[in-house]
């Protein structure tokens, strides 16, 4: 009687996977094939997650002079700083957080992170010093990174490339409009109850969006999923493949190994995902620089109060509102166009017209808002500039972030090592902006970053749009 050769087994193998793999498509636990509402839910959870904490981050803004006031603050780098270290810790957390989700699903990350960031806001409301509420600060954004760390693969996970756009979208918006919110919130708060209130109210938003997400947010991440049904399985050919995650698993420090410093690779392994992280990083931290120096310029060129100050921010947040619904639609129509240009292939770059669109108004937004406030023209015209910026920021930002969910297999730990350039850049900005803008004024400031922002913004997407599948092409991270 003949015994089957190697080859013969390893062929059967390999024809069983592709068979689970054909099964999964079509499998009704396959989040992509999850009903409309379903989906939807767990991506509106997930943005309401990713809200409140970049609103926790800059929703201090406009009660630094009474925070300076009530802990005896006197160095001004110190006061920018019980702003911006949030950032510290929101952007160096995802390296590990996102990888877990990986490791372990994204539903407890998301959940847990959103439940104890609820605990160290509180501390930050009751701190009875400088020390204390830098520390229950730097807590606070380590914890609710999660929602970053894991919302961009949640989106990856619900919607294919073609689909996934406008939940991308509703997704993005809430890091851009999140610190919009927060500094017209507290302006008003800081003005009338005082600041302690402001992290009391966040936490409270966090308390509803733990007693919504608890119980509604459904795992998403497939290979979780499907190692779960195959060990629950009671066909053995299911039960002993399980796309080698169960093998990974069987190794809880190997698996932790190499989900930890995936990350690291994706963002130094891979030109794309440095470059497009940098710009991204760069786009933020002039965004919370603005939040820094805001209130110096409305209050004190303009006559502003601490509550109407805060309604400057309005103009950013236009500028995102509008861009995400032109990005979304305009984006993705053009992505299915070129799509259907190419015999019906999508590609990544694809995505990367919209970046081009984006990155022409960045550097046009930075010089209006600058000149006009050096000028010391009706308040209304920095306002417009800064929309302007916004507008740019929010359409470059979509399809980037588009762009490392379609070419990364892990897309929540592409996105995480690039939120940490992002974070860590929003955190150093308002440190050293207040300096520079002293020394250059709001126009020589303004001038040097849309600078910048041209040189980093249109000669790399341009390249990336001609050159970007055969980079893909010799890198053994993308898919």
């Amino acid at each position: 009687m003949s015994t089957p050769t190697q080859a013969q087994s390893d062929e059967k193998a390999q024809s069983s996977a592709v068979n689970l793999e054909h099964d999964w498509e079509h499998d009704l636990e396959n989040p992509r094939n999850w009903a409309l509402g379903k989906k939807w839910t767990s991506a509106a959870i997930v943005s309401l997650y990713t809200f409140i904490p970049p609103l926790s981050s800059s929703i201090l803004a406009p009660g630094l002079p009474e925070l300076a006031e009530k802990y005896k603050i006197t160095n001004s780098t110190i006061l920018a700083f019980t702003l911006s270290i949030f950032l510290l810790s929101y952007g160096v957390a995802p390296l590990i957080l996102a990888p877990l989700s990986e490791m372990y699903g994204r539903r407890w990350v998301l959940n847990l992170g959103n439940f104890i960031t609820i605990g160290f806001t509180v501390g930050c409301a009751f701190a009875p010093n400088t020390g204390a509420l830098l520390a229950f600060r730097f807590l606070s954004g380590l914890s609710g990174s999660a929602s970053v760390a894991c919302g961009g693969g949640v989106v990856g996970d619900l919607f294919s490339e073609r689909d996934r756009a406008l939940a991308m979208a509703l997704y993005t918006l809430g890091p851009l409009i999140g610190p919009v919110v927060g500094p017209i919130m507290g302006g008003f708060v800081t003005e009338t109850i005082g600041v302690k209130w402001v992290f009391i109210i966040v936490a409270g938003m966090g308390g509803i969006s733990s007693a919504l997400g608890i119980p509604l947010l459904r795992e998403t991440y497939a290979p979780i999923l499907r190692l779960r049904k195959a060990r629950k399985s009671a066909d053995p050919e299911k039960a002993a493949v399980s796309l080698s995650l169960d093998k990974d698993h069987s190794s809880k420090l190997h698996y932790l190994w190499l989900t930890l410093s995936r990350p690291a690779m994706l963002l130094f392994g891979s030109p794309v995902c440095f470059m497009l992280s940098l710009y991204m990083a760069f786009m933020y931290g002039i965004y919370y620089l603005m939040f820094t120096t805001f209130d110096v310029l409305f209050t004190n060129t303009y006559g502003f109060s601490t509550g109407i100050s805060g309604l400057t921010y309005i103009g950013l947040g236009g500028g995102f509102i509008l861009a995400t619904l032109v990005a979304a639609r305009w984006g993705n129509q053009v992505y299915l166009y070129l799509a259907k240009k190419n015999g019906g292939k999508a590609e990544p770059e694809m995505r990367i017209p919209g970046v081009v669109l984006g990155s022409i108004f960045v550097p046009i937004g930075l010089f209006w808002y600058g000149w006009s406030a050096q000028a010391r023209i009706h308040w209304i015209m920095p306002v417009i500039g800064s929309g302007i910026f916004g507008f740019g920021m929010t359409t470059t930002f979509l399809p980037m972030q588009l762009y490392l969910v379609d070419t990364f297999a892990f897309a929540a730990s592409a996105l995480s090592a690039a939120s940490v350039f992002r974070s860590l850049l929003g955190c150093a900005f308002p440190l050293f902006g207040g300096a520079m803008f002293d020394a250059l004024g709001y126009g020589g400031g303004n001038s040097l970053l849309g600078g910048l922002a041209i040189v980093l913004g249109i000669p790399f997407p341009v390249y990336l749009y001609y050159r970007g599948a055969a980079i893909r092409a010799k890198s053994k991270l993308t898919r």
